[in-house]
């Protein structure tokens, strides 16, 4: 089934099998990584998918990120803040792109530093925290992430508490910088969120296990997956397909009913749970209608 979160330490099992650093016995709640050496290493743009942590990243160079429904063009320095509630992903990244970005749990903060990450308007959710740096901008956060990264590779015993007082340097530099203007590409948002939708669905099949249970059946649910509202899924969706979302989500449904039927031993119950249906009754009834048959006459054909 696909995923809907990547948690901190599934982020270091899958990235830093191409590093040649390692996360270090003490980065449960902190790191921080040169974009040079992801690119080096083979690491991949990101899957679109939440995180369950923070990131902050200084880029230079040209791409696309997509935030949400949202596809936003960067071009030269740019500073970009990322939350655990707004899935997100980027395009590949091209030869000549540099910059630095570190990765953090909320509970980094909690002890020590009076911020709360969930209060400030940059992990809000609401705006897009991408700001355009002018040379001066950019040469002043740039120096503070090369101190992270000098104080992360320490045995300074207060090394944590130095790079917090980094960060939120970062973090009150940036609340201070103009967040970029018409930042969106809105000519072809209806087909960015239908993109999104089909990723998102593609991910959740095939259903290889009866403790697995598809739980996107409806569009509300997955415009909340989404982070976005159901109405704007919905209206993408008709516009470029012609078709409801409910009308995909279906189609969906039955074709991976009907490879259960044919192609695996599970009886009818137990392909109905895996579907998410709420009883066999209800997916019989469901089947019928879409197929003309229930489904046991048609495991039989």
């Amino acid at each position: 089934m696909g995923k809907s979160t990547e948690s901190l330490e599934e982020f270091y099992k899958h990235k830093l099998t191409h590093l040649s650093q390692s996360p270090g016995k003490d980065s449960g709640l902190f790191n921080i990584f040169s974009i040079e050496e992801n690119m080096i290493n083979g690491t991949s743009s990101p899957s679109y998918i939440r995180r369950n942590f923070y990131k902050i990243m200084l880029f230079k160079g040209n791409n696309v990120f997509h935030y949400s429904d949202k596809s936003i063009p960067v071009e030269g320095d740019t500073l970009l803040f990322f939350d655990p509630k707004t899935p997100y992903t980027y395009d590949p990244l091209k030869p000549g792109i540099v910059g630095w970005f570190c990765v953090f749990k909320e509970e980094f903060f909690q002890d020590t530093q009076r911020i709360n990450l969930r209060e400030l308007p940059l992990f809000s959710g609401a705006d897009h925290p991408v700001f355009k740096l002018n040379s001066e901008e950019s040469e002043e956060i740039r120096m503070i992430f090369e101190k992270i990264y000098k104080a992360n590779n320490t045995e300074y015993i207060y090394k944590h508490e130095l790079i917090k007082s980094y960060i939120s340097e970062v973090i009150y530099l940036a609340m201070q910088f103009r967040p970029s203007e018409d930042i969106s590409l809105h000519s072809d948002s209806n087909s960015r969120i239908t993109a999104l939708f089909h990723e998102l669905l593609d991910r959740e099949f095939p259903i290889e296990s009866k403790t697995d249970r598809f739980e996107l059946r409806s569009p509300r649910t997955i415009a909340e997956r989404l982070s976005i509202h159901v109405n704007s899924l919905n209206r993408a969706i008709k516009t470029v397909t012609g078709l409801t979302t409910t009308e995909h989500i279906f189609a969906k449904l039955t074709a991976e009913a009907k490879s259960l039927l044919k192609h695996t031993q599970w009886n009818i119950a137990e392909i109905s749970y895996v579907l998410g249906f709420e009883d066999q009754a209800h997916f019989n009834n469901f089947f019928k209608k879409q197929t003309g048959m229930n489904p046991s006459a048609f495991r039989q054909v």
